[in-house]
């Protein structure tokens, strides 16, 4: 149509021009027909490969950008945080388990076995001498929940077993707040039997060697009653596990509460508090610091040592029996004071010089766990070796004190 325009045009102007002109005009004609011909020829083979080119060039980059998601994915792969072992259970033989204090030592290492068990657990704490960090290694587990709440408030959820374990053990701690240890373990016990009775679930108390107080017998039996100064610095504590173990047997006998109490005896390993005052760990930082090892007294009072993981098989197999009254759970192998100054700074290999100050009001001046109960009604002793628990709980404050060095 534009070639017979031009050509039109031409014819009309031919007779009206000078030759010269006219030659002119016809080659500009030409040209413009030549390039219009040209554009029209090549215009769209141009479009098309400039979309191709578009086209390959984003494929490449979703090529780059998939192989950058394959490696991200990959690094969180081997990121992901890793729980310990668990076994898998039915819903007839999975139990849903509240464990009170359970981010304190004892606590949180009967918190792993429960879990590796297989079990739903619960943890409430208030974080007094409670750690996250004991417990932090199952967080986001699907059978694990931390709460943090205080159990002298009342608690509303559904379990069916309950180990109450919250309250401070040491002496620096539960004597700090005397008020607050009472209440504990006397409206935080009450709160924690209230919850087992709505639930119907079996209840196990943390109760301690201490309610002995400083004993005229030797080694305790559960039928003994006990020497304790009921208005002395460690009342505190003694009376309030004395008035809990009171409350757990009137809820047995008046509600039908399924109860069960486990009278603990000393106990260390890792995750102990470095600052509870206790000869275990107290002996140890001395040592491993070579700083003097702190004796009080002559060293000639006695204490029996069990290994945390002992006592935690205790615990569970005293939950699971159908024993409803007091059982010791302890080590009977009886040391002195002295000796155990004597064997952590041997361990340790510490140059740190062993002094006497004077001995702290109604300290017991012995303390040994008669365990023929445990022995016979739940099939359990302690196994761990008193120098092998010793080395693994070293090791562990060695390594918290080379952290905090780090830190510095």
């Amino acid at each position: 149509f534009k070639s017979k325009a031009m050509l039109s045009l031409i014819s009309c102007y031919k007779r009206m021009w000078p030759r010269s002109v006219k030659i002119i005009l016809i080659i500009a004609v030409l040209a413009i027909i030549a390039v219009v011909a040209k554009h029209e020829l090549t215009v769209e083979p141009l479009v098309n490969n400039s979309v191709i080119s578009t086209i390959l060039s984003r494929l490449n980059f979703l090529e780059t950008e998939n192989e950058q998601l394959k490696e991200s994915i990959s690094t969180l792969e081997n990121t992901k945080k890793k729980y310990l072992d668990t076994k898998f259970l039915t819903e007839n033989d999975r139990k849903r388990i509240l464990v009170t204090g359970g981010a304190g030592f004892v606590g949180s290492h009967l918190v792993d076995k429960l879990m590796m068990m297989g079990h739903e657990v619960t943890v409430v704490d208030n974080f007094f001498t409670g750690r996250k960090r004991n417990v932090e290694h199952w967080i986001g587990h699907e059978n694990f929940e931390l709460i943090h709440h205080d159990v002298i408030s009342p608690l509303f959820i559904e379990v069916d077993q309950i180990y109450h374990l919250a309250c401070p053990a040491s002496p620096p701690h539960y004597m700090y707040n005397p008020v607050k240890t009472i209440k504990t373990s006397s409206m935080g016990t009450m709160n924690m039997l209230g919850l087992a009775k709505r639930v119907r679930a079996t209840m196990l108390l943390a109760s301690t060697s201490e309610i002995y107080g400083d004993p005229e017998e030797h080694p305790q039996k559960e039928t003994y009653w006990g020497h304790v100064n009921p208005i002395g610095p460690r009342a505190c504590y003694d009376e309030g596990k004395r008035v809990a173990e009171t409350m757990c047997y009137a809820y047995s006998s008046q509600d039908k509460v399924d109860v069960r109490v486990a009278r603990i005896f000393n106990t260390f390993g890792p995750r102990m508090h470095m600052q509870d005052g206790r000869v275990v760990s107290n002996f140890i930082l001395q040592s491993l610091q070579n700083e003097p090892i702190t004796i009080y007294g002559n060293g000639e009072q006695t204490r029996s040592f069990q290994y945390v993981t002992d006592l935690v098989n205790g615990l569970i197999a005293l939950m699971n029996s159908k024993v409803n009254t007091p059982v010791n759970i302890g080590n009977p192998e009886e040391h002195t004071i002295s000796e155990f100054a004597t064997l952590i700074r041997n361990l340790t290999k510490s140059k740190s010089e062993i002094v006497h100050k004077a001995t702290p009001t109604d300290d017991p001046r012995k303390r040994k766990p008669d365990i023929t109960k445990a022995k016979t009604s739940l099939g359990w002793e302690p196994v761990v070796e008193l120098e092998t628990g010793l080395k693994k709980t070293i090791a562990y404050f060695k390594a918290e004190l080379e952290q905090e060095s780090g830190n510095q």
